[in-house]
């Protein structure tokens, strides 16, 4: 069996040519979560610990798998061979990285729902009433724990990359793994001293999205698959290049939905970054452009927890007429241009860059 390359010129099938099977990784890495965690649970101390295994596995029952997608395509782009199984270990453990970060992300900004069910600490809160505990104690029980699940989560993550990728390779993508996990933490502390605090400025909104999002979202995935297939220098600035407009795009999109999405298909309620005050391009734009009495408007209503449904109708409405959403949109259409011109002259065999057009796709436009 052949392919065409990007020459049109046909060449034989191998991993590095085979077009990489979307919903086949995320099956894939489910199986591996599935039986990876498993055995972590019956290996635990004891009953006790049930109620943060049947928590994570809750909250890993769902979400869109970007992260495993992004990791397998690079390995693809970097023209991985070999134990094919091994990159898909490292893919589930990013998974897991991911789900140590949304745990923490959920008890901060005390959020209650993710993806249509009680976030961890909500979960966790639950269970501890329902095992007999007092009511009185589940809040603060329900953080604390959230909190340790989150510290659980992430050590799991390094337990599965060691059975993975092995010795040698784990050694190699070390300090890309460093990178990714500090500058998520520094995402997370910028967006935490932005937060209740409405500002104009676009370009320090877009430093938090870079932290927070873009580079552990599709940066460091992509490129720690493309390390994993021994892939030089070429391919990793390329990966970059296609990986950072596309993370601020998926962010932005994110910041659109938390406003003006629909919470039966996004999974949690609207309204919650005006209700938090968070710092996100949408509102430094709308900030720009609004009318003064508008501008007094957001700067009294963004950040007020007890903000009514009314209330942030008219806050909307604000975001909508300043022409915030439309610009927004703009910047999204850009960024996904941008990245995928990278994949026109990328050193990717073809099979991989459509993958990662078929990738930015799904991260660009999407309703959750």
């Amino acid at each position: 069996m052949t392919v065409l390359d990007q020459t049109g010129k046909r060449r034989p099938v191998t991993s590095a040519t085979a077009l990489p099977d979307l919903p086949a990784v995320r099956d894939e890495v489910d199986a591996i979560l599935v039986d990876f965690l498993a055995k972590r649970a019956q290996a635990a101390p004891g009953p006790e610990m049930t109620p943060l295994f049947t928590t994570l596995s809750s909250l890993l029952d769902g979400g869109k798998r970007l992260r495993a997608h992004l990791c397998v395509t690079g390995w693809y782009a970097g023209e991985g061979r070999g134990d094919r199984d091994r990159i898909l270990r490292m893919a589930a453990s990013l998974e897991l990285f991911h789900a140590f970060a949304l745990i923490h992300d959920d008890v901060m900004d005390r959020s209650d729902l993710r993806r249509g069910r009680p976030t961890a600490h909500h979960a966790l809160a639950t269970a501890y009433v329902a095992d007999g505990h007092p009511p009185r104690r589940a809040t603060a029980h329900g953080l604390a724990a959230g909190l340790l699940l989150g510290d659980l989560v992430l050590t799991l993550s390094d337990d599965l990359i060691r059975t993975g990728p092995g010795a040698e390779a784990t050694w190699q993508i070390q300090p890309l793994l460093e990178t990714m996990r500090s500058q998520l933490v520094y995402g997370q502390y910028l967006d935490l001293m932005a937060t209740g605090r409405p500002c104009d400025d676009i370009e320090a909104a877009l430093r938090i999205v870079r932290y927070k999002t873009a580079s552990y979202t599709v940066e460091w995935p992509l490129r720690i698959g493309a390390a994993l297939a021994g892939a030089g220098p070429d391919v990793h600035s390329a990966c970059s290049e296609f990986a950072i407009p596309l993370g601020e795009a998926f962010q932005l999109r994110d910041d659109l939905l938390g406003v003006f999405g629909d919470p039966a298909k996004t999974g949690k309620p609207v309204g919650d970054d005006i209700r938090e005050g968070k710092a996100t391009v949408l509102m430094a734009l709308a900030l720009q452009s609004a009318s003064a009495a508008d501008k007094r408007l957001l700067r009294t209503a963004v950040g007020n927890p007890d903000l009514s449904d009314e209330d942030f109708g008219r806050v909307r409405d604000v975001i909508e007429h300043s022409g915030a959403r439309r610009q927004v949109e703009t910047m999204i259409t850009a960024r996904r241009h941008a990245a995928l011109t990278v994949l026109d002259r990328a050193p990717f065999p073809f099979p991989a860059a459509e993958a990662l057009r078929e990738i930015a796709g799904i991260a660009t436009v999407r309703q959750s």
